[in-house]
């Protein structure tokens, strides 16, 4: 039992500790107000003043929510709080009264065990309501291997309904998570673990983790997360922010090229053929045949001349042209240059014969120059150039080769309904062919972003910060919330882009980001890596994948096999292998399902059982309709949230692929026998269906059930 005068200590304590937050506060929200103002730096200084005070207030103010919620006693008697960020005392030499939960110091709290107590005679969890200690639960280690308390805030944790988003863990990160979250690894961490072991929050708490540690070098370029589906990315979208990290940009795969829209869907085979590396060669094929010789020779008028562009010439041109190892956009000045020089030559030797001696250099020289001028000028021979050496867009050089049946697996009608197979491809498009020099909005763009160093300072500073902006008014004397970016810097920084980090890195195709995120990445394609290297030229990643969960014809079979090419020796695999969301009845059931498609793979064991057994009800296919519905209005009277997962056609359920990474206190699966059905691709959909669940699983089906789902319990008919 909590001892009353214990408590009141604590809840003094930390009183304090937020008596102190706030303090910090007013303090930097005043350097933010004097930066606002403006002093005598050069813009960009001034900018880089605004941005900085501004994060520190969202830092500050996201840390008010859960302050402070650990204490670590040692063996010495020192005595430790962990909290979410670091707060110090001014007047006693800066000594620490709240230690930031990514701080050296506080590593024991997260693990030490009665085992490997390291130095920690008793770990303290508070329980918390806004500002508001309510308990506290101790673990003290005894000294002999023993001990008491313990799993008490992790399990209230686990079994707590889930809310709308994906929350943060700092006040139950468990050991192997706090070992993976703090590795100094400078390449690629791959981390692996079947569901619900919390690989992707761990992945998102290691990103805090290097901004911690890392962030001078991290946070001017920012942080990219790539996950399976719009959904996901909400769901997750949340846990940065909570943590005061707001330069990340979240996309999809399909979202990997700025305005791309995917409206379709790959055949298994296309998506397998897109997939792999061997398109590269198809692509390269493509653009090949694009640069032709005339069928026959094109006369071109020029002075009092006729010349022609015949297949020798075009052929010479084509071959310096592809040798100057440009894009192909760029080399259409090299095949012009060179038949340029062709036609000249021979214009100028038809005109000035018998007139022009060789004496004449500068009456050659004018002669060249003028017939030059003339060509550039000249519709016939610029259309004989679009007709040899077209400048091309990725877009409708890979449309036009889909409706020309170029390649009988990716044929197709409509060759603008992308995939998001076709989003690599259409990447690798941008770099094959290059920018079209002639556009002169291409060069304005290729000029604004040599001058993005300098711009980078310049970043809008308020909306990306989210504040509160209300608790902002008395110290800033001014709404903050009416203040646009624009309205703030317009006289300042009218040569500078102004826009958020994540704005402009989300819209800037050639955006590099300083770490980049992976989550669902098995199921990336090999073109999909080439993709997100190109987006991280440091090759620093956070994996995020289980193999056994595999859907996709073209995802990987191993890292090494998707890794090994870009990163060679410089990537490290970890496993997570505790499950805290499925409870233990309903793992039993989805393991069967993992042992028929993935026999050589240990589902995670899960943290705790729940005591509510799955169930199964065999249903007509007009009962099903009232079964679901039944469903739905049960869970709508019980807290937390739930989903209906099944096969396309049923009416109120949402595929499994769509759920992926996602959790609901209660899932119904209609037809598993359906999803299955879909070969490997079905085994591992019904696996991840089975396991979005916390709390509660039934399963509805109107043939026969899987024998995989022999566990089970069965509930009797509608009718009964």
């Amino acid at each position: 039992m909590t001892h009353v005068a214990d408590l009141d200590s604590e809840r003094d304590y930390i009183a304090g500790l937020h008596a102190r937050l706030d303090a910090e506060r007013v303090r930097v929200q005043g350097q933010l107000d004097a930066a606002l103002r403006g002093h005598e730096g050069t813009a960009v200084e001034r900018d880089v003043e605004v941005r900085t005070a501004a994060k520190q207030v969202k830092r500050l103010h996201v840390a008010d929510n859960g302050l402070c919620f650990g204490r670590l006693d040692s063996t010495s008697g020192e005595r430790s709080y962990i909290g979410r960020i670091g707060l110090f005392d001014e007047e006693n030499d800066y000594a620490p009264v709240l230690l930031d939960w990514r701080a050296p110091a506080s590593r024991a709290f997260y693990t030490a065990t009665a085992a490997t107590p390291e130095d920690v005679r008793r770990r303290r969890q508070f329980h918390s309501r806004g500002r508001h200690v309510v308990d506290f639960t101790d673990e003290v280690f005894d000294g002999d291997g023993g001990g008491e308390g313990g799993d008490a805030a992790l399990l209230a944790a686990v079994n707590a309904p889930r809310g709308e988003g994906m929350r943060d863990i700092v006040a139950t990160i468990q050991a192997e998570q706090d070992e993976i979250i703090r590795l100094d690894h400078p390449g690629v961490l791959v981390i692996e673990g079947g569901p619900g072991t919390g690989k992707t929050v761990v992945a998102l708490h290691r990103v805090a983790y290097l901004l911690y540690t890392q962030r001078e070098r991290i946070e001017r370029n920012g942080v990219l997360v790539v996950g399976p589906n719009p959904a996901f990315l909400d769901h997750i979208s949340r846990v940065l922010p909570s943590l005061g990290e707001s330069d990340v940009v979240f996309v999809t795969s399909g979202d990997l090229v700025p305005g791309l829209h995917v409206t379709a869907e790959d055949t298994p085979e296309a998506a397998r053929l897109k997939g792999s590396l061997r398109i590269l060669d198809v692509l390269a094929a493509a653009v090949a045949d694009r640069q032709r010789l005339p069928g026959s020779p094109i006369p071109i008028a020029l002075g009092d001349a006729s010349v022609r562009i015949d297949a020798e010439t075009a052929e010479w041109a084509r071959e310096e042209a592809r040798a100057s190892g440009l894009p192909h956009n760029e080399a259409r000045a090299v095949f012009a240059e060179i038949v340029t020089y062709v036609l000249t030559e021979r214009a100028s030797a038809r005109i000035g014969r018998g007139w022009l001696t060789r004496e004449d250099r500068d009456a050659w020289a004018d002669l060249h120059s003028d017939l030059r001028k003339q060509l550039a000028d000249d519709e016939t021979f610029t259309a004989a150039l679009d007709a040899l050496w077209p400048i091309l867009t990725p877009e409708a050089l890979l449309a036009s080769f889909y409706r020309s049946g170029g390649h009988p697996v990716l044929a197709r009608a409509d060759g603008e309904a992308w995939t998001v197979s076709d989003v690599p491809l259409l990447d690798e498009l941008v770099d094959l062919l290059g920018r079209d020099t002639n556009d002169e909005r291409a060069t304005a763009q290729a000029a604004a972003r040599e001058r993005r160093a300098e711009q980078e300072y310049a970043e809008g500073t308020m909306d990306v910060l989210a504040l509160d902006y209300e608790e902002l008014d008395e110290d800033i004397g001014v709404r903050v919330a009416d203040l646009t970016v624009g309205e703030l810097l317009a006289d300042r920084f009218v040569e500078l882009d102004t826009r958020e980090l994540v704005e402009r890195a989300a819209a800037d195709r050639d955006w590099t980001y300083r770490h980049v995120v992976v989550d669902e990445a098995q199921e990336l394609s090999e073109m999909e890596w080439r993709v997100l290297m190109r987006r991280c030229p440091s090759r620093s990643f956070t994996v995020v994948g289980d193999l056994a969960q595999r859907r996709s014809p073209a995802g990987a079979t191993s890292w090494a096999a998707m890794l090994e090419p870009y990163v060679p020796g410089r990537w490290v695999h970890r496993s997570l292998t505790v499950n805290y969301r499925t409870p233990a009845e309903i793992m039993a059931v989805a393991a069967s399902v993992l042992a028929g498609f993935a026999p050589d793979v240990q589902p995670p064991e899960s943290v705790r059982a729940s005591g509510v057994p799955p169930w199964s009800r065999r249903v007509t296919a007009d009962e099903l309709p009232a079964a679901v519905a039944e469903f739905v209005r049960d869970e709508a009277g019980r807290p937390g949230t739930s989903v209906v997962i099944g096969p396309p056609g049923v009416r109120g359920a949402v595929p499994a692929s769509q759920t992926k990474g996602l959790e609901f206190d209660a899932v119904l699966v209609v037809e598993p026998g359906r999803i299955l059905g879909d070969g490997t691709a079905g085994a591992a959909d019904l696996y991840v269906a089975l396991t979005r669940a916390t709390q509660r699983l039934g399963v509805l089906h109107e043939g026969p059930l899987p024998p995989a789902l022999a566990g089970l319990v069965a509930r009797p008919p509608v009718d009964d």
